[in-house]
C-alpha cells in the first residue's frame, strides 16, 4: 500500500465534490456520499461496543464486522463492485443463531438498555437500520448487491441479539416495555 494516506487534507473537497474509488467525482450530498457515511458511522459504533468488556469469541466476531463493514464501504465507493457477499452473510445468520439459541424465549418488546454494553449494542442496531435505509436509497436509483443489503439487514438482527446477550452476561434482564405503564402512574 505504500504511503496512500500521507497527505490527509488533500483540499479536493472544498468545492463540494468528494472522489470515488474509480476516480469520478459526486457531490457531497449524492445518495452513495451518505451510504458510504452511515456505515462508516456503524463502523465506528461497533468500535465503541469493542471498548466494553465482551467474551473473545464475540469481540473476534465484531472485529470481522468492522473489516466487513469497511468492505462493504469500498464497495459503496466503487459502482458496480462487490465486496461483501452470501459467505458473510451466513457468518452473520450463523453467529446470530447460536446466541439467540442460548436466550429465554422473548414474550415482550424490550427497551434498549440494561447493561451499557447491552446499550451500545443497540445504538449498533439502530445506526445499522438508518444505513440500511441509505443503502436503500442508493439502491432505488443505482445498482447495488443484494448481499450488501442482507447483510446489514443481518446485522442489525445480530445487534439485537447481541444485546440481550450481553445484558444475561451482566446479569442484567432485559429491559421490558411496559404498556400499562401509564394507567399504573400516580399523578403528580
Amino acid at each position: 500500500m505504500g504511503h496512500r494516506l500521507s497527505k490527509i487534507t488533500t483540499k479536493t473537497g472544498d468545492g463540494g465534490t468528494t472522489g470515488l474509488g474509480d476516480g469520478s467525482r459526486v457531490p457531497k450530498t449524492h445518495p452513495r456520499i451518505a451510504a458510504i457515511g452511515e456505515v462508516d458511522e456503524l463502523n465506528c459504533v461497533v468500535g465503541l461496543l469493542l471498548t466494553e468488556t465482551l467474551s473473545d469469541q464475540l469481540r473476534e466476531s465484531l472485529v470481522d464486522v468492522q473489516h466487513d463493514l469497511f468492505d462493504l464501504g469500498g464497495e459503496l465507493s466503487i459502482p458496480g463492485y462487490t465486496a461483501i457477499g452470501e459467505t458473510h452473510v451466513a457468518r452473520l445468520e450463523a453467529l446470530s443463531e447460536s446466541l439467540n439459541a442460548e436466550l429465554p424465549m422473548l414474550k415482550d418488546f424490550i427497551l434498549p438498555g440494561g447493561s451499557r454494553a447491552a446499550a451500545y449494542a443497540h445504538l449498533v442496531r439502530t445506526v445499522c437500520r438508518r444505513a440500511e435505509r441509505a443503502v436503500l436509497v442508493l439502491a432505488a436509483s443505482e445498482t447495488v448487491s443484494d448481499d450488501a443489503r442482507v447483510y446489514l439487514n443481518r446485522l442489525s438482527d445480530l445487534a439485537f441479539v447481541l444485546a440481550r446477550t450481553l445484558n444475561r452476561a451482566a446479569g442484567q434482564p432485559d429491559v421490558l416495555w411496559r404498556k400499562d405503564r401509564r394507567a399504573n402512574a400516580t399523578p403528580a
